[in-house]
């Protein structure tokens, strides 16, 4: 199992061999440092936490500073597990690379959907409306009728109504690599991941 944390660059397109285009999205691959390395005898869990990012120390917590300075590990910005049972491969310090991954692996990509902020119905939910004619009025962008009958007299939970939207986190799977850059440490994913430009997301490889 091979994971990382990646900041997103942004989505371009690129040629195969036989000329077809190919929309990939660009990711940085670290460098990420394994920070700790949690046993279920001593934590309850196996799992490596990974850092990504280097930070001035003046930008984080002293908790965080000395969690990472009993590791020996340099000041960096993110921190995540990832829960596995391969754990005798890493020890604290180890220095992952793009060089892990390769063209042609299946990988998993995690991070958080784009924030929208407070959106209506028609772009949070994807609803239509009535017609523009005949007769209506006042109601171009509006939800409509959110009530049932007397009974049961009240507006049923998880009615899709306007509301906050977005900055929800979002897994896509199977997504291949097209191609891998390490001088610039960077990897190109076939098709779209979540997030906006210069987010944070988790990539792992289920299989090698």
């Amino acid at each position: 199992m091979s994971f990382a944390l990646a900041r997103k660059i942004g989505m371009t397109r690129i040629f195969d061999d036989d000329g077809n285009h190919v929309p990939v999205t660009v990711l940085e691959i670290g460098p990420c440092w394994v920070v700790q390395v949690k046993r279920k005898e001593t934590d309850g869990y196996n799992a490596v936490q990974v850092g990504f990012g280097a930070a001035k120390e003046k930008a984080l917590n002293t908790p965080k500073l000395g969690h990472l300075k009993k590791f020996g590990v340099e000041p960096l910005r993110h921190l995540k597990e990832f829960c596995t049972d391969e754990i005798d491969e890493y020890k604290s310090g180890d220095l992952l690379e793009v060089e892990r991954f390769k063209a042609g692996q299946e990988v998993s990509v995690a991070g958080y959907s784009k924030g929208r902020g407070f959106a209506g119905v028609f772009k949070r939910h994807g609803f239509h409306g009535p017609n523009a004619t005949h007769g209506s009025h006042e109601a171009k962008r509006h939800g409509g009728s959110i009530g049932a009958h007397t009974d049961p007299g009240r507006v049923w939970k998880g009615h899709r109504m306007p509301g906050h939207y977005g900055v929800d986190r979002v897994t896509v799977k199977n997504l291949s690599i097209v191609k891998v850059e390490p001088e610039q440490n960077l990897m190109m994913i076939r098709g779209a991941v979540p997030g906006a430009r210069n987010a944070l997301v988790e990539i792992v490889v289920a299989n090698h």
